[in-house]
Parts: C-alpha cells; sequence; structure tokens
C-alpha cells in the first residue's frame, strides 16, 4: 500500500493544478497529494485560500494555463433538509462550477482538463441491479435533483479545448468525513446495520423530493464506497487517459450492504456487538444531530464500469483493508 507520506501523483502527470473547493475532506488530501508529489497546486475557497471565489480576475488567472482543474466544491447533504439548507446545498454546488466554466472559457491557455465531483447518489435506489455509466437508472428525488444541476452545470457551456468529467463518486472512506460518526456510534454500541421501515412522510416532503420512501428490508440496502487513495488515483488516471469524458463512477469493484458494512467496521474497531437500528430510532436521531435518513437508507449500487474497462486498478478494492487503513491514519 502506499503511504500517505510519499509522493502519489504519477510522473507523467505534470503542470499547476487548481483545486476549488479545497477546504473540505477530499480537498485538503488532493492537496496535500500533489504538493508532496511536486506539483504546483492554487486552492480557492470561501476562506483559507489562494483565491476567493468573489474575485473574478484572481479566478480567471489561477485557470489560465493551469493543467487540471478539480472543482469539489458545495454544501455538506449531512444536514436537514430545511428550504434554506436546500437552497445552499443546490446554489453552492452550481454556482461554483457555473464561476469555474466562465474563467476556463475566458482563458488564454485552458486547461486540457476539469474533473468535476457529481454524485454517485444520482442514480435510483437499487436493489435489483448495479448502476454503471452505461446502464444506470437516474433516480428522482431532492438529492437527486442536486445531482442533475451539477452536472448540467459542468457541461452547459461550450468549452472546445476543455475535456470535462463529472466524477460520480460513492461514499469516501478516509481520515475524516464519514467514519468518524461511524465509530462514534460503534463504541457507544450503536452500529449495528440501519434498518428500513414504514414512516410517515408529510406532504411537504413528499412536495420536496426529501421523504425516503420505505424500501430495503432488515439492512439489505447496497452501500457503495471508495478508499480516499483509490478516489485520488482515480483522478490522476483520469488525467492520463483522454478517452474518458463525461459521467465516471468512482467507487470500488466490490460494493457491499449496509449489514456487511456495519459488520465489517466493528470486526475493525473491535467493537463485535451492535444491535440494528430500526427506523424509528434513525429517524429520532437525525431529527437530534440535525441530518437525514436518506443518506444511509438509500440502496446506492454503483459500478465503476468506465474505469475498469480503461485499465484502472485498486489498491483497496476490498474492505476490510480499506477501513483498516482509513482508521489506522
Amino acid at each position: 500500500m502506499t503511504s500517505p507520506a510519499e509522493p502519489h501523483a504519477s510522473a507523467a502527470s505534470t503542470g499547476r493544478v487548481v483545486v476549488a473547493g479545497a477546504g473540505g475532506f477530499m480537498g485538503r488530501y488532493l492537496v496535500r497529494r500533489y504538493r508532496e508529489a511536486g506539483r504546483e497546486v492554487t486552492t480557492v475557497g470561501r476562506s483559507g485560500a489562494d483565491v476567493g471565489w468573489g474575485d473574478a480576475a484572481a479566478l480567471h488567472a489561477a485557470i489560465d494555463g493551469a493543467a487540471l482543474v478539480i472543482g469539489l466544491s458545495g454544501k455538506s447533504v449531512n444536514c436537514r433538509y430545511t428550504p434554506a439548507n436546500r437552497a445552499e446545498i443546490m446554489s453552492s454546488r452550481t454556482s461554483t462550477t457555473e464561476l469555474l466554466s466562465r474563467a476556463i472559457a475566458a482563458a488564454d491557455a485552458p486547461p486540457p482538463l476539469w474533473a468535476n465531483a457529481s454524485t454517485a447518489t444520482i442514480y435510483r435506489h437499487a436493489e435489483d441491479r448495479p448502476m454503471t455509466e452505461s446502464e444506470g437508472d437516474i433516480g428522482t428525488g431532492f438529492s437527486v435533483d442536486v445531482a442533475r444541476a451539477w452536472e448540467e452545470a459542468l457541461f452547459r457551456d461550450e468549452l472546445p479545448n476543455t475535456r470535462r468529467v463529472a466524477m460520480r463518486t460513492a461514499i469516501v472512506l478516509g481520515d475524516g468525513g464519514v467514519l468518524a460518526t461511524l465509530r462514534m456510534l460503534a463504541k457507544l454500541g450503536l452500529g449495528g446495520a440501519q434498518y428500513d421501515g414504514r414512516w410517515p412522510v408529510s406532504r411537504a416532503r413528499v412536495r420536496a423530493g426529501t421523504g425516503h420512501r420505505f424500501a430495503a428490508r432488515r439492512g439489505t440496502q447496497r452501500f457503495s464506497w471508495i478508499h480516499i487513495e483509490d478516489a485520488a488515483r482515480a483522478i490522476d488516471f483520469i488525467e492520463e487517459h483522454p478517452e474518458l469524458d463525461g459521467a465516471v463512477n468512482l467507487s470500488s469493484p466490490n460494493p457491499t450492504n449496509t449489514r456487511g458494512f456495519m459488520r465489517t467496521l466493528r470486526r475493525v474497531l473491535g467493537t463485535p456487538f451492535g444491535p440494528p437500528l430500526p427506523r424509528w430510532v434513525q429517524e429520532i436521531g437525525a431529527v437530534a444531530i440535525r441530518t437525514e435518513t436518506e443518506l444511509v437508507l438509500k440502496s446506492r449500487w454503483v459500478l465503476p464500469e468506465r474505469l475498469e474497462q480503461a485499465g484502472f486498478t485498486y489498491e483497496y478494492p476490498e474492505l476490510d483493508p480499506a477501513l483498516r487503513d482509513a482508521y489506522a491514519k
């Protein structure tokens, strides 16, 4: 396995990288990784970045002549889907993507690649078969609407000299993110599978597309994931393979289900006991910690068809080693 202290980026990958949304979980990892590999990095963000979103001239200068632009901006979906939060979740993705698109369009030397975040949540709740780029079905609801708008902003403008990739990324496993919360729950004896169940959904939530409908039984909802290092390596791979454009799934080739994921997590953490959590418990807990149950109850079954067909290989294709490495960090 590659140590995080070693340079990671391929020797074939050179030139300046612009990381927009550099203050997030994935952004911080990529910035450190590229700089350790000797590449110049310019960060874009709301605070603490080299370039602020409100400085159009600085953003244009940063992008002009860059080799790679990575867009990761967006408010975390780990919140209650109130009208205000829904509006910010949407606008924080589409508005920043539009700003990047305008800066690339105005560049004298536009970047050859723009890899922008999207999400595997764009696919429907799937228990019958996996979703691939060629045969995946786009879902419905607020989260899917956000993903579609995000990708539409990426591909809307004419940018003939810039290849664009929408990274439909599964749950990312690394030092931070969702694993910190799951470790806390497991240590409290709450590391069991999340069971779906019947729960009243108000008309307002139905209209907003935020009310999860009962589907998977007894923790059988699928759980697609990717180790953060493999997500970063996939971006390297995309940079070196010009045939890859459009939507690309970033996920492990070995998804599991919620029961299997939580069982493996408990084994890695040494907490063997974890009773299943029925939906009513989750709904009450979600209100208490200001999140949504859809994040754990939707069945996300995604396979990285295009990456594998192009020859990408994984450092962490299996869940147990991926979790052990992430928690060891």
